[in-house]
């Protein structure tokens, strides 16, 4: 049985990714956590040393009330016995929490809601979200604001094939769209048709493990990755983008310092980014 992690802050946008979450993962079973780290709220009542027990226990309770009320809404809308459900109210930080968790429940995935470049036009990611990404070592599906669900018949994964993947999370992809027969496109991004001896070795390892479905190789001739990516989901019917976070991966150039500022995809799919380094916060 897979275990997933759905921290949330109570929003609609975290709500909203609850209930996809339940929806894409109905046909297998599975342990959900539901996570709400609290600390940062104790911090923005700015508590004197006099009161900051009785701010944390007002909080707490608070938390788990709020936790109790969103198991109440699962049950009613998402009765599912295939699944488990477990609640985590923490006095923590997000990410210090959520690592904690993935290393005690042996995490398989992580599902957060993603707030859009309407809301913040200098982020795609909202910053708890892109906090995730960049420092917890766990795959995670992140679900844009408002997304309703749609099962993921049709999948874009981006590569440079410059990295040899995990089995372990190429497994856990494969069965996420298995129940969907989804066909996917790996998709080459390069000015260059011609792989380096490297590269093809990792492009025989994805056709050898790969998902058994339909799987289309493509290139496409472009330097810039981002816009490419940008142009595909919008011109042909993507129900998700993958991609894997690693240190000469594309979404590594996205996320970090050199190219992070100039991020501008406005994403309107599911996001599944995969983890493949372990980082120093």
């Amino acid at each position: 049985m897979r275990s997933i992690l759905i921290p949330t802050d109570f929003s609609d946008i975290s709500m909203n990714a609850v209930k996809y979450a339940l929806e894409f993962f109905k046909y297998e079973k599975y342990d959900f956590y539901i996570m709400h780290a609290y600390q940062d709220d104790i911090h923005k009542e700015t508590p004197t040393r006099e009161n900051i027990a009785d701010v944390t226990k007002r909080i707490a309770e608070k938390s788990a009330e709020e936790l109790d009320h969103i198991l109440k809404e699962i049950n009613e809308f998402s009765p599912n016995p295939r699944h488990n459900y477990h609640t985590i109210s923490a006095n923590n930080i997000l990410i210090d929490e959520a690592d904690k968790i993935v290393d005690e429940k042996n995490i398989d995935l992580i599902v957060m809601g993603t707030r859009g470049m309407s809301n913040d036009r200098k982020i795609t990611f909202g910053s708890q979200t892109l906090q995730v990404l960049k420092y917890v070592q766990c795959p995670v599906l992140a679900i844009p604001e408002n997304q309703t669900y749609t099962q993921p018949k049709h999948v874009l994964f981006p590569t440079n094939y410059l990295i040899p993947y995990k089995r372990r999370e190429l497994k856990l992809f494969c069965d996420m769209v298995a129940p969907y027969r989804s066909v996917i496109d790996v998709v080459y991004i390069s000015k260059s048709e011609k792989l380096s001896l490297r590269q093809e070795d990792n492009q025989l390892f994805l056709k050898e493990v790969l998902c058994k479905t339909e799987i289309n190789f493509k290139t496409l001739d472009s330097k810039d990755v981002v816009t490419a990516i940008e142009h595909y989901v919008k011109d042909h019917p993507i129900d998700m983008l993958v991609m894997v976070n690693t240190r000469e991966s594309f979404l590594e150039s996205m996320l970090y310092p050199s190219r992070f500022d100039k991020l501008s995809m406005d994403l309107k799919v599911p996001f599944l980014a995969m983890q493949n380094i372990k980082r120093d916060v």
